[in-house]
C-alpha cells in the first residue's frame, strides 16, 4: 500500500487527473516520486508503464521549468554595500 494521496488500485498507484500545467512544484514532485514507485515497484502493466513513464517525462520538465523560474527569480535580487536586499535586477542568462 502507497503512503501518498493518489488512488491505489491493486497496491499500485493511479496518477491524479490534474492537468500538469495545473500543479505546484510540490504536487508534481510528489506525483513524479509515485511515479518512480511504481515502475520500480514493476506493480503495473506495460502499457500503463509506458503511459507513466511519459506522464513522469512531463511531470520532470514542468518541475524543471518551476525551479528555472525560482532561479530567475532570486537572481534578479541585488544587495547594497551592506549586505542587505537592495533590490532587483534583471536576469541575463
Amino acid at each position: 500500500m502507497c503512503s501518498c494521496t493518489c488512488k491505489s488500485i491493486n497496491g499500485a498507484c493511479k496518477m491524479s487527473d490534474t492537468p500538469i500545467a495545473e500543479m505546484s512544484f510540490e504536487q508534481a514532485m510528489n506525483e513524479l516520486e509515485t511515479v518512480v514507485t511504481n515502475l520500480e515497484g514493476s506493480q503495473v502493466a506495460l502499457d500503463e508503464s509506458i503511459a507513466m513513464y511519459e506522464r513522469g517525462a512531463a511531470l520532470k520538465a514542468h518541475c524543471e521549468a518551476k525551479l528555472k523560474a525560482a532561479e530567475e527569480k532570486v537572481a534578479k535580487i541585488t544587495f547594497g554595500n551592506d549586505g542587505q536586499p537592495a533590490g532587483l535586477t534583471p536576469f541575463d542568462n
